[in-house]
């Protein structure tokens, strides 16, 4: 019988390329996976991998093996969800991945919820952004991942993986209270009326940072960034010190210094769609349906004090 976390570990080896990365993500050393390799080699009685130098590489026979291990772990999932299904209640963990800008104001009060309504289901969160949190939850190193994507960028679906949107989070324009743009009816900002202020955005390469860019080049001009940070929180501050211009989730934007304020933007394209991501087989788990039911109440009633809009 060979061991199943052996068999995941070469998976991940495969996916992820070297030994110390798979030590990373199991939390233990190199000299232990190293190890683990080679006993799993001696089960099979097969050359898995190939070493050169310091680099290793999966044989013929080692591919193989990872193309069945998919095969052995969705086996042992769908065991695991029959067994759960006939519970009469959600119990047991629930691994969310979750991107960072939802922590407090969608993960926190998920898992003080659940644990209200469910006892018996233990929340268990790690922070990810939508592409790192996927690749979880296809490692099955998460249940669920809260995920989002940038409606004015193209998103082609995931294999394996099924997405149920729960609300639109529009970009908001957040500018000093003395902008020009800011008017006494808070109308809703034309980007171009910002092409002359300075900037702070996400990094180019990120989905914020790229919506952000394709928006105001769609409206005419390249922004003048001043500063380049990942986080929304970060960015609020940099804005609220300098007096520049930030567009961001409005979920990002519900609380402000008093020198700021967020106002709409005409371009209705310019926001990010929030989903529930699982694996097909386990869309209908007891434990991440509780989780989606629960989410969608907290949006609603976030959406209520002009949160999210919910689907």
């Amino acid at each position: 019988m060979l061991d199943v976390r052996r068999l995941v570990l070469l998976r991940d080896l495969e996916v992820h390329g070297t030994v110390t990365a798979v030590a990373d993500l199991h939390g233990v050393t190199p000299s232990a996976v190293s190890q683990q390799l080679r006993l799993l080699e001696e089960e099979t009685r097969t050359r898995l991998l190939e070493r050169t130098g310091r680099s290793v590489h999966l044989t013929a026979a080692g591919r193989r093996l990872t193309s069945d291990t998919e095969h052995v772990l969705a086996a042992l999932e769908h065991a695991r969800v029959r067994l759960l299904a006939a519970a009469r209640h959600p119990a047991g963990p629930l691994r969310l991945a979750c991107f960072p800008s939802a922590l407090a104001p969608v993960a926190a009060p998920l898992a003080t919820a659940l644990e209200a309504a469910h006892p018996d289901l233990r929340l268990h969160i790690t922070e990810a952004e939508p592409e790192a949190a996927l690749r979880l939850l296809l490692q099955r190193r998460a249940d669920a991942a809260l995920v989002y994507r940038y409606d004015n960028l193209a998103a082609p679906p995931l294999p394996g993986v099924a997405t149920r949107t729960l609300c639109t989070d529009p970009l908001v324009a957040v500018l000093p209270r003395d902008h020009p743009a800011v008017r006494a009816d808070r109308a809703p900002v034309d980007l171009a009326e910002l092409a002359d202020t300075p900037w702070i955005t996400a990094p180019a390469q990120s989905a914020c940072g790229e919506a952000v860019l394709h928006a105001c080049r769609s409206a005419g001009f390249t922004p003048r960034v001043r500063h380049v940070c990942t986080d929304f929180t970060a960015m609020i501050a940099l804005a609220a010190s300098g007096g520049h211009t930030v567009l961001a989730p409005r979920m990002a934007a519900a609380h402000l210094p008093p020198a700021l304020t967020a106002l709409p933007v005409t371009d209705t394209a310019l926001a990010r769609t929030i989903g529930i991501a699982t694996r097909h087989d386990t869309a209908d788990e007891p434990a991440i349906t509780a989780c989606l039911d629960t989410l969608r109440t907290l949006l609603r009633e976030a959406d209520g004090q002009h949160g999210p809009a919910v689907s």
